[in-house]
């Protein structure tokens, strides 16, 4: 179940199934204000960056089966964050609706295009030199970002243009996500209703 509230731009939702166990509070127009718990620290790490340099609020508590791996969590982190975007930006009015963020992480840089469109789209270009960071594994990073831009029915596009340390590399993409997000949801007063040709997104 989740609310919604059009004048603040703030949602929140909660999910629990057999794997999962999910509370998560999304703010817009935030602080960079992060409260995260879940059982996957790296993960923890990365929604720490995204919301700080995104200026959201983000408040998250998760459990999941992760003695089986960390899968189920991730996914279901990045199912509720994108429901919790789509639900507080509603009819998207006055939005700038489009993005493009590069963010250097010392030797790495990522690059997050985004287009609010209400078309769901994923495109990821990143090859990492480990396939773990700590215990994450890597491929979790594709399995979030896809489920978040499904359900956020935004249009994102990911590209690691080169990088030596994983860390870093997934790094700059969490911190240009949370730019680009910041920035393709950004009130412009030039735009009257929404910014599409279809007079609605």
């Amino acid at each position: 179940m989740s609310t919604e509230n059009q004048n603040t731009r703030q949602a929140d939702v909660s999910r629990k199934t057999n794997e999962t166990n999910i509370q998560l509070a999304f703010n817009v127009d935030g602080t960079g204000i992060s409260e995260i718990e879940t059982d996957v620290p790296f993960l923890n790490h990365m929604l720490d960056l995204f919301t700080k340099h995104g200026h959201f609020d983000l408040n998250l508590k998760a459990q999941g089966d992760i003695e089986i791996d960390d899968h189920h969590t991730v996914e279901d982190i990045g199912i509720c964050l994108g429901q919790t975007l789509r639900e507080a930006l509603g009819d998207k009015r006055g939005i700038k609706r489009y993005s493009s963020v590069f963010i250097p992480m010392d030797e790495a840089l990522a690059q997050v295009v985004i287009d609010v469109s209400n078309r769901p789209h994923f495109e990821y270009r990143a090859e990492y030199p480990s396939s773990q960071v700590g215990s994450f594994q890597t491929e979790l990073v594709h399995e979030f970002l896809w489920k978040f831009a499904l359900e956020a029915r935004i249009t994102l596009h990911v590209i690691v243009h080169y990088g030596q340390n994983t860390h870093h590399m997934i790094e700059a993409i969490f911190k240009a996500l949370g730019r680009a997000v910041d920035e393709a949801t950004t009130i412009d007063p030039r735009v009257t209703g929404v910014p599409s040709t279809k007079g609605v997104l």
